[in-house]
């Protein structure tokens, strides 16, 4: 998500360049003007980056109206309404690789997505994501992902094309009616039986990127088996049941199984030490379900491959 709060509102400013607008309510506060308000909000964009996005007209009101110079920079403060902006991300780095569009009609669009790609923009990843990008190719402006999968995670990626049906492709998530299926490579373990079926608590690890597993009522569960094993490594099948966050990897990670490449489990890598030519062995490969407008069965496979030559 990016910076802001996202709001539900009766006004939606269109996209620029394919790039959605960010919604933050604006609070009570002693701040002397908005601008005031918004460096001290968001510390990490200068003052001189508002003023800038003010010249440009890229702070608009809750009506979609400019926000004008004079208003941010002279007149007092006045909480209790919405303000939308356009975010950026100065120098942001290209992503060498594209995702393939594998299906769509009226209503649904299916990625295949690749590994290091993220789906919608957060932190320093803007333009160089799945929205972004199908947005601009496209010209789809409701574009909405149903669901997300990691950045590091290659696989399949459903969007909403239409809002009027959109409620009821989430529904399919949300209430566990989609059949997901991926493949991970990790180490071998041949004093574990096989299949097994991973119940655990999954909470935050006291940072915000990590995920681990805490005694207590499960809430979350993934069937895995073994496709294929070489030698030290396997290729595995996982169906995850529930949906919480970096599920499949802390499983995994639980069974002394950590995935190949993976640099958040054990190990967090720090930001920036992204390395192209090993990516975490994780794919989004199936997703089935019955459409919930059409009523027809769907079933929509990735036509990506895990690194066979790891084996």
């Amino acid at each position: 998500m990016a910076s802001g709060i996202w709001c539900l509102n009766e006004f939606k400013p269109p996209s620029r360049q394919g790039v959605g607008a960010s919604c933050v309510v604006l609070p009570a506060g002693e701040w002397p003007t908005l601008l005031d308000f918004l460096t001290a909000r968001f510390p990490g964009v200068t003052r001189e980056t508002w003023l800038a996005r003010l010249e440009r007209n890229d702070i608009l009101n809750e009506s979609g109206v400019p926000v004008s110079m004079s208003l941010a920079t002279q007149s007092p403060y006045s909480a209790h309404t919405r303000l939308f902006y356009y975010r950026e991300v100065p120098n942001e780095v290209p992503i060498p690789f594209d995702e393939v569009v594998l299906y769509q009609d009226e209503h649904l669009l299916v990625v295949d997505k690749p590994h290091f790609l993220p789906v919608v923009p957060s932190g320093g990843y803007l333009t160089q994501t799945v929205l972004v990008r199908l947005k601009n190719k496209l010209g789809l402006d409701d574009l909405v992902p149903i669901h997300r999968i990691d950045r590091d995670t290659a696989g399949l990626v459903l969007f909403s094309k239409r809002p009027a049906t959109r409620a009821a492709y989430c529904a399919l998530f949300s209430q566990h009616q989609v059949n997901k299926t991926y493949q991970a490579i990790a180490p071998w373990r041949a004093d574990l039986s096989w299949p097994i079926t991973r119940h655990s608590r999954i909470q935050e690890a006291g940072h915000f990127m990590l995920q681990c597993e805490v005694p207590g009522p499960p809430n979350a569960s993934t069937l895995i088996d073994v496709l294929e094993v070489r030698g030290q490594l396997a290729r595995y099948q996982l169906k995850p049941i529930t949906g919480q966050r970096h599920q499949l990897r802390v499983h995994m990670l639980a069974l002394g199984l950590p995935l190949l490449n993976d640099g958040l489990y054990p190990v967090l890598t720090p930001e920036g030490q992204q390395d192209y030519s090993n990516p975490l062995q994780l794919l989004a490969k199936q997703l089935e379900f019955t459409d919930p407008v059409s009523g027809q069965a769907r079933r929509f496979e990735s036509m990506r491959e895990l690194r066979s030559d790891r084996f």
